[in-house]
């Protein structure tokens, strides 16, 4: 009898419902769903495989000039057999070469601005939010200033004065955006300090520090990803504006934007010079931006599809 019970208990245990799809499986199943994301991310695949071994694609160096190449055309040869896909410069340099090392300023910029402002951005915005009070108002006041300043004349004067360089146009850029994640952050930490486990947790005896690195943060993390991954082609857009204008790292490190700035002379006679790096510009802005949208859609609860 006993062995008829547990036989039964067993073939009961065998029946649970089965689970469903977890998190990731959702975000795939979301992203199987929007062609244009899957596009973004085969882009941004390719760009960011680029920057990180330009070298192994890059087919001659990118600062290597020749006046015996002068502004030559798409698919030009020269004497030794060797074919420029995308043409030359007007100092005879590899256009291709150059996008595909200029790549590499362009997400170091992009991705190391992003992570500064987001780390700097959170911290203050969970303190504004959590405290309140003078703390939230000495805040808030300091990001209104800066939002009455416009963003490229507050670039143009800091680089001006600091000097144009990697780590400068790094600064100032982050210096700038923390703003946008300290605002979004502070509202949702305004709601999320009034639920039942922020105040357990005072209960408890929990330490300020931990309910705001262990509880909060936590839950305005998603929210700050979607943040971050949109903002990342306008930080992109920045540090090409900046180079165009010669402040950005100076030459003859290639970048995007210096580029564009190059070719703006020979548009009427040498085109390829600023068409190519700007297709590569927009592609890359554009397949961060497709992805930024999937995430906001993955990681915003008020946006997930129900799963069918």
């Amino acid at each position: 009898m006993a062995v008829e019970q547990s036989q039964a208990m067993a073939h009961i245990g065998s029946h649970e419902e089965p689970r469903g799809p977890s998190e990731f499986q959702l975000a795939i199943r979301e992203l199987k769903r929007r062609p244009p994301a899957i596009m973004g991310l085969i882009i941004l695949t390719i760009v960011i495989t680029f920057a990180i071994i330009p070298g192994a694609f890059s087919p001659l160096d990118p600062v290597d000039q020749d006046l015996t190449r002068y502004t030559k055309p798409p698919g030009f040869t020269d004497t030794t057999g060797r074919v420029y896909h995308l043409g030359t410069d007007q100092q005879g340099r590899d256009i291709l070469s150059r996008i595909i090392w200029g790549s590499r300023i362009s997400l170091i910029v992009g991705v190391t601005t992003v992570i500064i402002s987001g780390l700097i951005g959170i911290t203050i915005g969970i303190v504004a939010g959590y405290f309140g009070g003078w703390v939230d108002t000495i805040i808030s006041r300091i990001v209104d200033t800066a939002l009455a300043v416009p963003f490229i004349l507050l670039a143009i004067s800091l680089v001006a004065i600091l000097g144009p360089s990697l780590q400068n146009i790094i600064l100032v850029i982050a210096l700038r955006t923390w703003i946008v994640y300290a605002r979004v952050v502070r509202g949702e930490v305004l709601s999320l300090k009034e639920n039942e486990f922020v105040v357990g947790a005072k209960a408890a005896g929990c330490s300020t520090i931990r309910i705001l690195f262990f509880y909060l943060f936590p839950n305005v993390i998603s929210t700050t990803i979607v943040i971050a991954t949109l903002y990342l082609g306008r930080m992109i857009i920045i540090e090409s504006a900046l180079s165009f204008l010669g402040l950005g790292v100076p030459p003859p490190t290639p970048t995007w934007g210096g580029m564009l700035a190059d070719g703006r002379s020979f548009l009427d006679t040498a085109w390829w010079i600023a068409l190519f790096p700007g297709i590569v510009l927009m592609l890359t802005v554009l397949s961060v931006n497709l992805l930024g949208d999937w995430l906001r859609d993955v990681l915003d609860p008020r946006m997930k599809r129900i799963a069918e």
